[in-house]
């Protein structure tokens, strides 16, 4: 059809709008425990059997089935030794041969961040049904965030044991795990994830600009993740209010102060990273320093003035700055971390913690593996003893 002269574009609904379209037309008012079952429809449309939706347990080891509209799941599978496992660790479709068609396994990515898999068989697959499929997919990790504001299905599912009340306040309190954008990258682990007490972390981005804060309240139990929470809200009001990194911290020690006993304090490291330039700036509060990561090799401990933990009334700090290069890498992490021994042993310590983050790093992995993969070693080298919170933060600045 032609209008005034111009070919009046093609506005019918093709084969992928109209597969697209059941997600978006029912998702408006879906219960979150049918999103299973909508997904499995949209699959059947295009040939597909068997959609299974795999969300990441709390602990960081396997992947969860979700429950079909309420029902038995399947067995979760481990990441670190199954096909879901190398589709989430690498952030990219992965398909295996089976005696009746080909599996493949999708990442469900949400800005950057990664809350599982969308696995599902076809009889055969070619470029045409590959494209559909991830952008099912990018629509279901949407959809699943979307409804997890309003469900405890999604929680029950990836809480793999028991979980603590302090810990279950520290994960509603967290953002998303991990962040990849152009620019920057920022990947997070809370250890024991389902007994985290004190330990908590919190980022935003701002235009150019990433605001990164890690605390760790004295402490275990409700009364060090009440802390943290008071801590984290005053880290997040300053934050929203754009005052400067040095009034941050006195305005996370005056909220501390105001609520708890003098004797109790809340450690903090507080930065902000330019993403166009690379500059970054920081206010260390009684935290281990931070590591900077540089060609795959840990280069140097970012050492700065140190103040009083959050709650003593410390002076005004002095804030540090430096410039980052491409590709650097900066640990953040908690003293759980290096602190922790067996009974009669010495403490884990700073060199071995430097050890493994430069084994891990050689095999150039993507931010969030490594965080991962580096929590889950020093656990595992520390003989699975954690008794204190031990956690970190891992950043990279990509130029």
């Amino acid at each position: 059809m032609t209008v005034g002269g111009r070919a009046d574009p093609d506005r019918s609904e093709s084969f992928g709008e109209e597969l697209l379209g059941v997600l978006l037309d029912g998702a408006h008012e879906l219960p979150p425990h049918l999103v299973g079952p909508l997904v499995a429809e949209t699959m059947a449309r295009v040939g597909g059997r068997e959609a299974q939706i795999l969300l990441q347990d709390y602990g960081q080891q396997q992947l969860v089935p979700l429950p079909a509209d309420g029902g038995a799941a399947g067995d979760p599978l481990p990441i670190d030794r199954s096909e879901a496992g190398r589709c989430f660790l690498e952030s990219r479709p992965v398909e295996v041969p089976t005696p009746d068609g080909i599996r493949i396994h999708l990442p469900l990515l949400d800005g950057g961040d990664q809350v599982g898999v969308l696995a599902v068989t076809l009889d055969g697959v070619d470029d045409d049904t590959r494209r559909l499929l991830c952008r099912i997919a990018g629509l279901t990790a949407d959809l699943l965030q979307t409804k997890n504001g309003y469900t405890d299905l999604f929680f029950r599912t990836r809480r793999g044991e028991p979980m603590s009340v302090a810990a279950e306040i520290q994960w509603s309190l967290l953002p998303p795990l991990s962040m990849v954008m152009p620019h920057v990258a920022v990947a997070g682990v809370l250890e024991p994830a389902y007994a985290v007490a004190g330990d908590s972390f919190d980022y935003a981005l701002n235009g150019d600009v990433l605001h990164l804060a890690m605390v760790d309240a004295m402490g275990h139990g409700l009364d060090a993740a009440t802390m943290a929470t008071v801590a984290i809200g005053a880290y997040r009001h300053a934050r929203r209010i754009s005052i400067e990194l040095s009034e941050i911290y006195l305005f996370m020690d005056r909220a501390v102060a105001e609520q708890f006993d003098p004797d109790h304090f809340v450690t903090a490291q507080m930065m902000r990273l330019d993403t166009d330039t690379g500059r970054l700036q920081w206010v260390n509060a009684g935290h281990p320093a931070p590591m900077l990561v540089r060609a795959h090799r840990v280069v140097r401990r970012l050492d700065s003035p140190t103040t009083l933990p959050v709650g003593f009334g410390g002076d005004q700090p002095q804030v540090s700055t430096m410039e980052l290069e491409p590709g650097d890498r900066v640990l953040c992490f908690t003293d759980g971390l290096i602190e922790e021994h067996e009974r009669g042993q010495e403490q884990f310590g700073e060199k071995q913690l430097i050890d493994w983050v430069n084994r891990l790093e050689q095999a150039d992995h993507a931010i969030r593996t490594v965080a991962r993969d580096l929590s889950h070693t020093l656990k595992r080298a520390r003989g699975e003893t954690t008794s204190d919170d031990a956690s970190l933060v891992l950043f990279e600045w990509r130029g």
